[in-house]
């Protein structure tokens, strides 16, 4: 008899990568589908990246690498930290992973007990809530909805707090809403979270290079607060390398050696060749970076404009992310004749199989009544799926 583990069986898919599944699938069979379900940049890798991977192929670093990353690498990375975050970190408190959602999950993982309490702002990345119920962790989601620009109070923050408080998962700029905490909105959840010493932060920074707003804040700049912030980050959407898989945790020492520990039982190390070029993309020219932000700048502008002018959407003004998350629920209870929209869910599917335009059910993010579109594809493609959009949602009634 086939017998599935508890909590593989308690897990939910991941929504984003099933919609794109889905939009595949339509693909195959000849459909004209434009995909805004994935978050992924449309760039190619930077060619000194990819040359410093070809070299490292032909200088032989084909070997196990340490379990936390290349010494070389996890030097760049603290270097980094230090040029553009002001925060000093020695290489011992690098670890490595392959990807930054497996360095978000070695942490949780490391750090969670059965009933420990995770704090998780919402709209939320869909993996958050099950990692934590990976870890038998309790998830404690704190909404913020666009009247509020998706961003939690410090008030809001105090409330959800209580004995069981074991982290805080903030991330900023925002997937899938696409917002952007300043520093003072950043200060004010510190000044709440300097009360409780227990309680560790977990900051998700991945998006930290596609930001419009002039200057990117983490929690980690505030003393009161530092000695307990992990910060997770990595090269997938600064460098558009996501298919290296390469992310990082920085975090106290004795939390990236339990991570370290982690790592070592279930994966090891990552990707050699991928490590070598991660190396490069920290420590080589950042030009490519803000040529593809200034990409996605124009993008939000865009889609921004577009978006505003369909009737019954209500969206905000993104500063960060390639993500727009509109509210639909005023098309909720309309009908195009054949199906009746009753909630995201339905409004996902009318949307993928009448416009042909792959969104994400915002449900997914812990924010039902919300759809999740990526704008990082062309113009073109932006100008088509909102066009189609519109006239799908004129159908309704």
């Amino acid at each position: 008899m086939d017998s599935i583990s508890n909590r593989i069986l308690a897990m939910a898919p991941s929504a984003t990568l099933a919609m794109s599944q889905k939009s595949n699938e339509l693909k195959a069979q000849g459909v004209d589908v434009i995909n805004l379900s994935v978050g992924e940049p449309d760039f190619h890798t930077p060619d000194h990246i990819k040359e410093a991977a070809k070299a490292a192929i032909d200088e032989n670093f084909t070997f196990y690498t340490p379990v936390p990353g290349y010494l070389s690498l996890r030097k760049a990375i603290c270097e980094k930290l230090r040029r553009e975050n002001g925060v000093d970190f020695a290489p011992e408190q690098i670890v490595v992973s392959n990807g930054a959602k497996q360095s978000l999950c070695n942490c949780i993982l490391s750090l969670i007990n059965p009933g420990d309490e995770v704090v998780i702002p919402t709209p939320a990345w869909v993996s958050y809530v099950e990692m934590v119920k990976l870890a038998e962790g309790i998830t404690v989601t704190v909404p913020a909805g666009v009247e509020q620009d998706f961003k939690i109070t410090a008030a809001q923050l105090e409330e959800a707090i209580t004995p069981k408080t074991r982290m805080v998962l903030l991330c900023s700029p925002s997937n899938p809403t696409g917002s952007v905490y300043s520093r003072e909105e950043l200060r004010a959840l510190a000044s709440v979270l300097a009360k409780y010493p227990d309680i560790i932060i977990l900051a998700d920074e991945i998006y930290e290079h596609i930001n419009y707003t002039g200057e990117f804040n983490s929690i980690s700049q505030f003393p009161e607060v530092r000695d307990r912030v992990a910060i997770v980050n990595g090269v997938s959407k600064a460098y558009a390398m996501t298919g290296w898989r390469i992310g990082f945790l920085a975090a106290p020492l004795w939390i990236a050696k339990a991570c370290n520990k982690l790592q070592g039982q279930y994966t090891s190390g990552s990707s050699s060749i991928a490590q070598k070029a991660a190396e490069a993309a920290f420590s080589g020219p950042q030009e490519c970076v803000e040529t593809m932000r200034q990409a996605f700048e124009r993008r939000r502008d865009l889609v921004v404009s577009l978006l505003g002018e369909i009737p019954g959407l209500r969206i905000n003004h993104p500063e960060g992310a390639f993500y727009i998350f509109p509210e639909v629920s005023s098309y909720f209870g309309k009908t195009d004749g054949k199906r009746t929209i009753a909630n995201s869910s339905d409004m996902a599917m009318y949307l993928l199989e009448e416009a042909h335009v792959a969104t994400v059910d915002g449900a997914a993010f812990c924010a039902p009544g919300y759809i999740r579109l990526s704008y990082a594809t062309s113009d073109d493609n932006i100008r088509e799926a909102v066009r189609r959009i519109a006239a799908a949602l004129a159908a309704l009634h």
